[in-house]
């Protein structure tokens, strides 16, 4: 375990080194827990978006193929392309849990140092 930075207190003289010290640790801390920008936020509409989006069109591309060589009286593309927006809706869900579980983690590291 790390031991809580130290802050220098203006009464008393600390050595150099531990005054850059201090600083240093809490330039480190200020780095690791940033807050996630705007452009995170976009990246992540992004990432769930096409993790919803790839498997509906390859599904829907694959009914397509399929009633084109294989024409029945129920339609692979409606069936396929609805399991393709399912699976995508499940890896969708997946990268959201991750990524708050990730973040939860996070602030509860980050609420431990602070104690």
């Amino acid at each position: 375990m790390s031991e809580p930075p130290v802050t220098p207190n203006p009464n008393r003289k600390l050595p150099l080194a531990t005054q850059v010290d201090a600083k240093a640790q809490r330039k480190l801390a200020a780095r690791r827990h940033r807050a996630p920008g705007m452009w995170f936020g976009l990246g992540m509409m992004g990432l769930v978006g096409w993790s919803v989006v790839v498997p509906t069109l390859l599904g829907a591309a694959l009914g397509i193929w399929l009633d084109a060589r294989h024409a029945g009286t129920h339609s692979w593309t409606l069936a396929l392309l609805v399991a393709g927006l399912v699976l995508g809706c499940f890896n969708a869900w997946h990268w959201v849990a991750k990524e708050d579980r990730a973040m939860h983690q996070d602030i509860e590291d980050h609420s431990n140092a602070d104690a």
